[in-house]
């Protein structure tokens, strides 16, 4: 059995960064980083972007060389899964039977791509778009012929990955089961945006569109069959339709977990030195108005992973993190900071035909959030709005002559 000061289950954003913040820290213990993914650690965004559009190969994402884990001494067990925690023996069990003590533990594992509960769900050609290894099967797949792709959901990463395959050259039916895309994350006036530019992509977007099952030829997926009794013919599906968050191990060891694992404000666990952040930890947000969420995104895994780091080494803080995300799809870039969720008034600033514009999200009055389109002073300046929870008059947050800087 080994012993080590600080374990981290997961080797994406949040366990890599929580592993660097430490070392920035000065930390001198020892540090084992627990991954399932044979390869370092690497950025998780380009896969549904650069990466699978063959921009950047894989050492050009990666989140540092290979030989920076070596030189800060951080050790690495990669193609490992912990299996079950023991949190009075301060121990985790790993899926090939090897044990690891820990003086603290950091639960960063993520998640698992959510899957459709359908008869073919299991045949080639049906893909996910969460590791490396997920995208390399899909790009396999296009490299030997495929051209005919459906993609399910009308999510970030859905869209995303119909924008790229679209520059692949493929044929691209969207599926998203609810009346618009991007539903869950933004307003209506983003939505239709969005709606307007992948059709002008060529993309057959169709809504309120519920997938039956998966037909194939025995081996290899052939279709997709509708609850209205039509079938999409196709040579490869993509399935983006959410996580679900990776944290069974510590449920069984007797910590809450009703959608993510619950963490209080310094991302601690109820289990005595274990933490948990990113994907995973369901917090109860400032932005949100304390409402319990979680944050899938990698601003939220680094921040954590800093609040953590700090708390290791004696300098605790409260986790307050000002949320925000980017998406890029053709040659759009979308950025968006704060949470929209419960907003009450969104306002129009700009024009979307002219291909830069803002949608700013009140509720009671106050700013909560923005999302931007290729309008990267709005977001810079908006910022600072959403922070603050500034209420200034409607009027001037939908006139572009009036800087946003000047509202705060």
């Amino acid at each position: 059995m080994d012993m080590v000061d600080v374990v981290i289950v997961g080797t994406g954003h949040g366990g890599a960064q929580a592993a660097i913040a430490l070392r920035q820290r000065q930390y001198e213990g020892s540090i084992l980083m627990i991954g399932s993914e044979a390869v370092p650690p690497y950025e998780r965004p380009p896969l549904s972007k650069e990466y699978l559009a063959r921009e950047k190969p894989f050492d050009r994402i990666l989140l540092r060389p290979e030989a920076f884990w070596g030189d800060k001494q951080i050790d690495m067990m990669l193609g490992e899964e912990v299996v079950a925690v023991d949190p009075v023996a301060h121990a985790v069990t790993l899926g090939s039977g090897k044990r690891v003590e820990y003086g603290k533990m950091i639960w960063s594992a993520g998640g698992q791509p959510r899957r459709l509960a359908c008869s073919g769900a299991d045949l080639k050609g049906v893909h996910a778009v969460r590791t490396k290894a997920d995208v390399d099967a899909l790009m396999a797949q296009i490299d030997a012929g495929a051209k005919r792709a459906v993609v399910i959901g009308g999510g970030y990463i859905g869209l995303e990955a119909a924008a790229v395959l679209r520059k692949l050259d493929c044929e691209v039916v969207l599926l998203e089961a609810l009346p618009r895309v991007l539903a869950r994350v933004a307003g209506e006036q983003l939505s239709i945006f969005f709606h307007e530019l992948h059709r002008g992509h060529g993309v057959d977007l169709r809504l309120e569109a519920k997938v039956d099952c998966f037909t194939g030829d025995g081996e290899n997926v052939t279709g997709v069959n509708m609850d209205d009794g039509s079938v999409i013919p196709c040579d490869m599906v993509i399935v983006g339709i959410g996580i679900v968050p990776e944290v069974q191990p510590l449920a069984e060891a007797g910590t809450y977990c009703p959608n993510g694992v619950k963490v209080d404000n310094r991302c601690r666990t109820s289990l005595p030195d274990i933490y948990a952040i990113g994907d995973c930890a369901a917090h109860a947000n400032p932005f949100a108005d304390g409402a319990i969420i979680r944050l899938e995104s990698v601003q939220n895994a680094n921040d954590m992973a800093g609040i953590v780091a700090r708390d290791i080494t004696g300098d605790p803080v409260q986790y307050s993190a000002t949320p925000w995300f980017w998406s890029n799809q053709y040659d759009v870039k979308l950025q968006t900071v704060g949470l929209s969720a419960g907003h009450d008034t969104a306002i129009l600033r700009g024009d979307p035909q002219a291909g830069g514009f803002s949608i700013i999200y009140l509720k009671d009055g106050h700013v909560i959030a923005l999302d931007c389109v290729n309008a990267v002073r709005d977001y810079a300046q908006g910022r600072k709005l959403v922070e603050t929870r500034a209420a200034p008059p409607p009027g001037d947050l939908a006139n572009t002559g009036m800087p946003l800087k000047a509202l705060s």
